[in-house]
């Protein structure tokens, strides 16, 4: 399927120059003069090389059909993730590096989507939201409460995000785990 080259996303698994390439870390710009264009670090899911292009609106790449398959993780040995097929309890097992910062939102018995390319994990797709605690919030700064203004607070796993100021230490928040932000607050 053909995309224009400005509507690459995160995740997103492309082919260019006869190579399979995720999309890691996209960054639309618009300069004053000229056309809009994306800048997109790309990472070979093959053999990891990363590399940095700028796509132009009239450039189209070919987005990459892969099968998507059910699997539940099942625990963390190192830098090794075992994940379980949901139907035929067949165990695989992925590199961290394959999920990035995303890894540390991994929970035991946690459903992900396995991306597969000739048979092969190449992308790990975790539910868009997560639960977590707050189990350290700065404390807020007088008169800060009365602008928009947000606070670094550390959740249950070890990750830094930023909240708004009435979040305070054991307090459960939604967060969005593929751009690692702050949703809301947990019913």
């Amino acid at each position: 399927m053909k995309i224009s080259g400005v509507d690459i996303r995160p995740g997103n698994i492309i082919e260019y120059e006869n190579g399979i390439w995720k999309a890691v870390k996209i960054q639309h710009t618009q300069p004053g003069k000229g056309g809009a264009y994306m800048q997109v670090e790309l990472k070979n899911v093959i053999d990891g090389r990363k590399t940095n292009v700028r796509f132009r609106s009239a450039e189209t790449v070919e987005k990459v059909r892969l099968d998507t398959v059910e699997y539940q993780f099942l625990f963390a040995d190192g830098d090794d993730l075992t994940f379980m097929h949901k139907e035929n309890y067949e165990q695989i097992i992925v590199n961290r590096d394959m999920l990035g910062d995303q890894a540390a939102f991994l929970t035991d018995g946690m459903d992900v989507m396995l991306e597969m390319y000739d048979e092969k994990p190449i992308s790990v797709q975790l539910p868009q939201f997560s639960e977590h605690e707050i189990v350290e919030a700065d404390a807020v700064v007088k008169g800060q409460t009365a602008s928009s203004s947000y606070k670094p607070a550390v959740l249950d796993n070890g990750v830094r995000i930023m909240v708004p100021p009435h979040i305070t230490t054991g307090t459960r928040v939604v967060v969005d785990t593929g751009e690692v932000t702050y949703v809301k607050r947990a019913d």
